[in-house]
């Protein structure tokens, strides 16, 4: 069975850091890259990076330094630490693994950033 559990998201204030974390099930985390993704209101979901299962990260262009992704393979979670957070990061971020497919997801967890 696959779990995905994402939680740690919130308000906060512009300028402000959230880590958010996923907890996996075993069959999708052990040995297999992981990726955090986020949808904004009225946008398509993008991928924000992955990690691999050995700890390699990539993330995409326009994270530019404030987004860090980091695992641990011995409680199957991973990581998202926001920092510098923007009005325009709000949205759901969700996890996923490159072992899930067909794609399914968890429930998400909603970052609103807002004074």
């Amino acid at each position: 069975q696959v779990q995905l559990v994402e939680s740690g998201g919130g308000l906060v204030q512009p300028g402000g850091s959230l880590r958010l974390s996923c907890a996996a099930s075993g069959n999708i985390f052990s040995g297999y890259g992981m990726e955090w993704y986020r949808q904004a209101p009225g946008k398509q979901r993008e991928l924000i990076g992955t990690i691999t299962s050995d700890g390699w990260v990539m993330h995409q262009n326009f994270v530019k330094g404030r987004f860090t992704i980091s695992r641990d393979n011995t409680k199957n979670t991973v990581y998202l630490q926001i920092d510098s957070l923007k009005p325009e990061d709000t949205a759901v971020y969700y996890c996923n693994s490159d072992r899930n497919y067909p794609r399914t997801w968890g429930q998400g967890t909603q970052v609103t950033v807002s004074s």
